[in-house]
């Protein structure tokens, strides 16, 4: 649940220049101010209605108008399109990248989301337990994650435990039962020591019988569209996520296996 903390007796109007009143500017140039607030968040038509009168997404550009009419040095949100579905986070997240870069003013954006994160920042900094754990542009954290946490973060959902075997030239080769899979070595890596393999599940397919990857056992698959979402289940336990082009059978055993240079490797203590 999200609340805007909308005064539900005062207009949008009144709403948004709440800030400017209590601090004793003059109604001219509030009104003025308010007038340019609501049209950078398009809220032009609707500043007579109450707030119960309002969508989801319009008391939430109120919100912005009202945080943004008092000419702030630093903006922070926290989570603003949680509450929102699908259609609406799409449409807000848009409109949000726009008037931050109409304003030009710093924005502090805090999000769950990758997705989000990656779309509207342009430095991201990842937090676990209080501690940053790495900074850096969208592209960095997504294609260069530091740490195993940031990875997951990032969308590795896939994270398999096994034993590096070798390293060589930034790449190294990691024993998962009888296989042995190659990915790209980041953080904390060495030969005979523990480590871990972290791969997005769009990079992860079935590959023919025979050919070196995980073995796992289907759980189930759901159908996207375009393909299917495959869920399996290593013998120790590890979940696995993939796609697939055909419907698998649940207890059906696979095969399935990355290009190694979308495998990123951990080291064990990472």
């Amino acid at each position: 649940f999200q609340n805007y903390a909308l005064f539900p007796h005062m207009t949008v109007n009144k709403n948004i220049g709440f800030g400017l009143k209590m601090r004793g500017v003059p109604k001219a140039e509030i009104d003025k101010r308010v007038a340019e607030a609501a049209a950078l968040v398009r809220l032009q038509g609707q500043t007579e209605k109450l707030p119960g009168q309002l969508s989801g997404g319009q008391q939430q550009r109120v919100a912005i108008a009202r945080a943004i009419v008092v000419e702030p040095p630093l903006v922070l949100m926290d989570e603003p399109l949680s509450n929102l579905d699908a259609k609406l986070r799409l449409e807000m997240r848009a409109e949000i990248r726009r008037i931050h870069n109409t304003l030009g003013a710093t924005t502090i954006y805090v999000t769950h989301d990758q997705e989000e994160a990656l779309s509207l920042a342009d430095r991201i900094v990842v937090l676990r337990d209080g501690q940053v754990r790495q900074v850096g542009t969208p592209e960095d954290l997504f294609l260069r994650p530091d740490h195993l946490d940031v990875a997951e973060f990032m969308g590795f959902r896939n994270k398999v435990r096994g034993k590096v075997v070798s390293t060589a030239e930034g790449r190294a080769a990691v024993a998962v039962g009888t296989a042995q899979i190659s990915g790209r070595a980041r953080a904390a890596v060495s030969a005979g020591a523990g480590g871990y393999l972290a791969i997005r599940p769009e990079d992860l397919h079935p590959v023919a019988a025979g050919q070196p990857g995980l073995e796992a056992q289907v759980v189930s698959t759901e159908f996207r569209g375009r393909e299917f979402v495959g869920f399996a289940r290593m013998a120790d336990g590890t979940d696995l996520s993939f796609l697939a082009h055909d419907k698998l059978s649940p207890g059906e055993t696979v095969t399935l296996a990355a290009d190694p240079d979308r495998v990123l490797v951990y080291g064990g203590a990472a």
